[in-house]
């Protein structure tokens, strides 16, 4: 069985599962009890989340280590967002970050929006860098950056058609792209070893034990954009329209 996670209910389904002898395969998200765990490797998309606020606040000659930034994570709920803000905080701690701020966990772009407004307003408005779990909060975080005339570095996830564009337009510092036909071929791979009895090994483990399929993510900056649309991810009608044409041509996007 491959099963995807939802708000924790997936344990009680592997539950079930493997008391008829049934091995079942975590996607993308954790589940414990499950036989395997398959998805992008977390910890390195936190990782690459966290080293977009260091490049960013470094080609903002700003010192990161007195930089007022705002933490965001995840919904806490989802096994991942621990794995991804483990992955950021070992950067960002590296570099001397402190957070100014930290807001609740939230996968809810509206939320965070109106989290990140109570944040904004704790700072004073002195706002340098945000650390956004993924796009759809990024988004609605860079709205309200926008209203006040701020453009930071926004870290982001998924290379979503609004992440790209606000990479492209200079609003988030990059995306992580992480192709779903990579880790639906690795699932399925993996599905087929077990239905002919074998074992494969996996190249991590989670803390829990599970054996873990973990694939490599690629983090995205506007002159990447392009490599993107080529995989077929995106198109360049979504991309491109009139607002970001110009960061499309300068980044060849075509």
């Amino acid at each position: 069985m491959i099963l995807v996670d939802y708000q924790g209910a997936g344990a009680s389904v592997v539950e079930k599962a493997k008391a008829q002898g049934i091995p079942v395969i975590a996607y993308d998200r954790p589940i414990a009890g499950a036989d395997y765990y398959v998805s992008f490797d977390n910890e390195v998309v936190g990782q690459m989340q966290g080293q977009m606020i260091v490049d960013g606040l470094a080609a903002a000659k700003k010192d990161i280590k007195t930089a007022s930034i705002i933490y965001s994570s995840g919904d806490p709920a989802d096994g991942n967002a621990a794995m991804f803000l483990k992955g950021a905080l070992s950067v960002l701690d590296a570099a001397g970050a402190k957070a100014a701020f930290t807001m609740e966990g939230t996968w809810d772009g509206a939320k965070a929006g109106t989290l990140f407004e109570q944040a904004f307003t704790a700072v004073k408005g002195k706002v340098d860098a945000v650390l956004a779990p993924n796009d759809n909060n990024a988004a609605s975080i860079i709205a309200i950056l926008d209203k006040n005339g701020l453009t930071v570095p926004v870290s982001g996830q998924d290379a979503s058609v609004a992440g790209l564009q606000n990479v492209l337009l200079g609003k988030q510092w990059a995306t992580v792209y992480k192709p779903f036909t990579i880790e639906a071929k690795a699932a399925s791979d993996l599905a087929i070893a077990l239905l002919k009895g074998e074992k494969p090994a996996a190249n991590k483990t989670l803390e829990d034990g599970t054996p873990f399929i973990a694939l490599d993510p690629i983090s995205t900056t506007a002159d990447k954009v392009k490599d993107v649309v080529a995989a077929g991810d995106a198109t360049v009608e979504a991309l491109c329209t009139k607002d970001v044409a110009a960061a499309c041509a300068k980044y060849g996007v075509k």
